[in-house]
């Protein structure tokens, strides 16, 4: 992967902690940056699709905690053929 120069402006005291991050664990500065920069990056993309594209019918309301575990062992039961 070719990569490209480039200049910005950080606080001392972000710089700061970088630093010693990079010495802890035993990689460079920029590797510390680059990795930051990657996920600013993803944080901020906009995807073609949704993340999610189907639908799911439903009552309309917060499921309870035994709701979901009613809805999870009913799907388990119907991957598996067998009782959660």
């Amino acid at each position: 992967m070719s990569m490209k120069r480039t200049n910005v402006y950080a606080d001392p005291e972000d710089l700061a902690i970088i630093k010693e991050a990079a010495k802890r664990r035993g990689i460079s500065e920029a590797e510390i940056i680059r990795q930051g920069i990657h996920l600013a990056a993803m944080a901020n993309r906009v995807w073609d699709e949704p993340l999610f594209s189907r639908t799911f019918e439903g009552t309309g309301r917060t499921p309870s905690k035994d709701d979901v575990r009613g809805a999870v062992a009913d799907a388990v039961q119907r991957e598996t053929g067998t009782a959660a």
